[in-house]
């Protein structure tokens, strides 16, 4: 590290002048700017003689032209060619005007508003039928070459999206059968009906609790994942580096989690139907005294397994959707972490929003079709 920053007033060809010497950067400067310009207020000095400088910078010559604060341009300003430049152009910086833009009414805001929305509508709308041309081509690589199938993240993913999802899943399954019934025993015993609190239940759960609260769950809990995990290695260039070594990101990335929630979706499915089954059985066992054996019978006679297929035929819908969204939201993570936060909210946000969707659609469906 040079001298610190330092200046001395001297005679320079019959002119007072003052000297500047050492390192006139930020880190060398220290108090040397206020020395200066304190010095300068009211001196007769006009020559600035900069000839002896070390090192200078932008933070030293802007200290250096607010010290001058007009004088130089009477007289003249020693210096190197290159520290001349540099003046010049700290100078020029200091003279431009700063942009401000005029206020904005609130209806233009608003109108901006819709129109950047409408225009992110398109961009997402564009971002996906990308995201699905990649996922297709990378899906018929892997059916003309079975063997380019990894099946080691197929099955890890697997066992983290399924079997360690299946408590939360049960869990929350068994209490929405239990409330379910609940709320069906306490209406229908007004009117003397309570032994069709199982046909409530059976129907609810089979054809649509058990795959909603499901791939509710999932999107919560695998969108989220998926998006996290593609984000930060789009963060710190992993799928670039994957592209540069000639692996495609799709295929060793998004495909073996697209094949991990298809098994896992309608295995989950069938524990949730079993567990919101078993809450509606205890409690309509427990308020309403219907035996276990009656509830059975009553279901396999009156509700039948045709509302099971129903419902498990959602399965392979949500799948896709949960899936395509939490890893679409990773590969369009930026480099910063506030990217990942907002696509990672994404993700679920849109996940479930789609599920909801979807699940209407199907039941328009079925409707038509008297199923």
């Amino acid at each position: 590290m040079g001298a610190p920053a330092d200046f001395t007033f001297e005679t320079v060809d019959g002119q007072r002048a003052v000297v500047l010497t050492g390192d006139w950067t930020a880190r060398g400067m220290v108090d040397a700017g206020e020395r200066l310009i304190a010095a300068l207020d009211g001196s007769d000095v006009v020559d600035l003689d900069l000839s002896n400088l070390t090192r200078c910078d932008t933070a030293g010559a802007y200290a250096i032209l607010r010290a001058a604060n007009g004088r130089a341009a009477d007289g003249h300003i020693r210096a190197r060619p290159q520290t001349q430049r540099l003046l010049q152009l700290v100078g020029d910086a200091i003279k431009v005007e700063p942009d401000i833009a005029p206020p904005v009414g609130a209806f233009r805001a608003m109108l901006e508003r819709i129109g950047r929305g409408v225009i992110g509508l398109f961009d997402d709308g564009y971002g996906t039928l990308a995201f699905l041309g990649h996922l297709l081509v990378a899906i018929g690589r892997c059916i003309v070459k079975p063997s380019r199938i990894r099946w080691a993240p197929v099955v890890s993913l697997s066992e983290r999206a399924g079997l360690d999802a299946i408590p939360i899943v049960a869990t929350t399954t068994f209490f929405i059968g239990a409330v379910v019934a609940l709320l069906g025993a306490n209406l229908l015993t007004q009117f003397g009906a309570q032994v069709f609190a199982v046909e409530l239940i059976g129907v609810s759960v089979l054809r649509e609790f058990n795959i909603l609260i499901t791939a509710i769950l999932l999107a919560g809990r695998s969108a989220s994942s998926f998006a996290a995990e593609i984000g930060s290695m789009k963060m710190n260039q992993e799928i670039d580096a994957m592209q540069v070594m000639g692996v495609d990101p799709y295929e060793a990335l998004v495909l073996p989690r697209f094949a991990a929630m298809l098994i896992t979706i309608p295995l989950l499915t069938f524990v949730a139907t079993l567990a919101g089954l078993a809450g509606g059985l205890l409690v309509t066992w427990i308020v309403l005294d219907l035996s276990p054996s009656f509830f059975l019978q009553r279901m396999v006679d009156s509700v039948g397994v045709q509302h099971f297929w129903i419902g498990l035929s959602k399965a392979p819908v949500m799948a896709m959707v949960i899936a395509a969204i939490g890893c679409r939201q990773g590969m369009e993570v930026g480099n910063d972490v506030e990217s990942l936060g907002r696509r990672v909210t994404a993700a679920v946000v849109h996940a479930i929003f789609a599920i909801i969707a979807i699940d209407a659609v199907f039941a328009l469906i079925y409707m038509e079709l008297n199923l």
